[in-house]
């Protein structure tokens, strides 16, 4: 069950990771994650290579490390014309397990920066700036991809990508078997998994789609083929997933909710915390019977002690939970 992961000599175990999400794996999920355990890694939110440079990385909640992080991992963001050796520079600074670079955003605003998704179908920039990183960075390196573009032709370019990939000193790919165009609103193609892996040497990681070791014991042949496991959505629903995935856990939901607002509040500034907070509640409330309820309440709450007060509320009574949380729509 992927019990763990060498890479460039820094072994993670498990070889089961919780993904990067914008707004989402920020130092205060990261630390509720932490204290659960079960996690091979941790994974900053994406960030921009050239706001790192301004970042104060000791104390900013997207960069900061809480000591109970056992492996972090710095994902970026970068442009083909970033100063990428400063940025590099910079964020050596703060001893990072290794760095990952995002090729699978999707987002227009990103791919306007020509960053992302636009890199990697831009193989000329791409090669470029995967061999400066490698240049200036001797530490583990990834890259998060997607299945490219759904247009005639995609096997052959996404096979060619690969290998460019391969032959920049990359050392692991995270794949999430959608295309770009797909969002989150077909499934993952798990049954690509064992295609994508013969292409390449280096260990593929699995992203997409994954709720839990129930994912594996439906089709275990899916995944025979890749060297680790990466859940987002479903592990911020459930923060315990992987301190569970041997057996089960008992969790208090209210005093998980309770921590995570007291983690949220000491690490950003108020009007932040709020947003923050929200964002989590909207996965975090799909545990509920009356999770509707739970969301809508704390979605119209203008601040945080407002929050709590509303969840003190609901929590009050027992609340019903789902078997398996529907992440449907988020």
């Amino acid at each position: 069950m992927f019990d763990s992961l060498t890479i460039r000599g820094l072994t993670l175990q498990p070889a089961r990771f919780c993904a990067p999400l914008a707004e989402i794996t920020h130092s205060a999920f990261r630390r509720l994650l932490a204290d659960f355990g079960g996690c091979g890694a941790h994974y900053t939110e994406m960030l921009s290579g050239r706001k790192l440079l301004k970042e104060d990385l000791q104390q900013s909640p997207y960069c900061k490390r809480h000591p109970t992080e056992k492996r972090l991992i710095y994902q970026l963001m970068l442009r083909p014309d970033d100063p990428i050796e400063q940025i590099i520079e910079r964020l050596s600074t703060v001893a990072p397990d290794g760095i990952d670079l995002n090729l699978a955003c999707y987002a227009p605003v990103i791919r306007k920066l020509e960053a992302c998704s636009r890199l990697f179908e831009n193989l000329p920039a791409l090669i470029r700036v995967l061999r400066e990183v490698r240049r200036c960075w001797p530490g583990p390196l990834s890259v998060k991809i997607r299945l490219g573009s759904a247009a005639i032709g995609s096997e052959d370019r996404f096979a060619e990508r690969l290998r460019a990939i391969e032959d920049s000193g990359v050392d692991a790919i995270t794949l999430h078997t959608r295309f770009f165009e797909d969002k989150f609103k077909r499934r993952s193609r798990h049954e690509l998994f064992a295609w994508a892996t013969a292409q390449t040497r280096l260990p593929i990681i699995a992203n997409g789609d994954i709720l839990g070791a129930m994912t594996l014991q439906e089709h275990p042949e899916h995944f025979r083929s890749v060297a680790g496991l990466m859940i987002g959505r479903m592990a911020v629903a459930r923060p315990w997933l992987f301190a569970a995935w041997e057996g089960p856990v008992t969790v208090d939901y209210a005093e998980v909710w309770r921590r995570m607002q007291g983690y949220i509040a000491a690490d950003f500034p108020p009007r932040v915390a709020v947003r923050r907070l929200r964002l989590f509640s909207k996965y975090y409330a799909r545990n509920f019977h009356f999770g509707h309820a739970f969301d809508t309440a704390l979605q119209q709450a203008p601040t945080v002690e407002a929050m709590r007060e509303k969840a003190d509320a609901f929590f009050a009574q027992p609340q019903p939970v789902f078997a398996l949380p529907n992440l449907q729509g988020l």
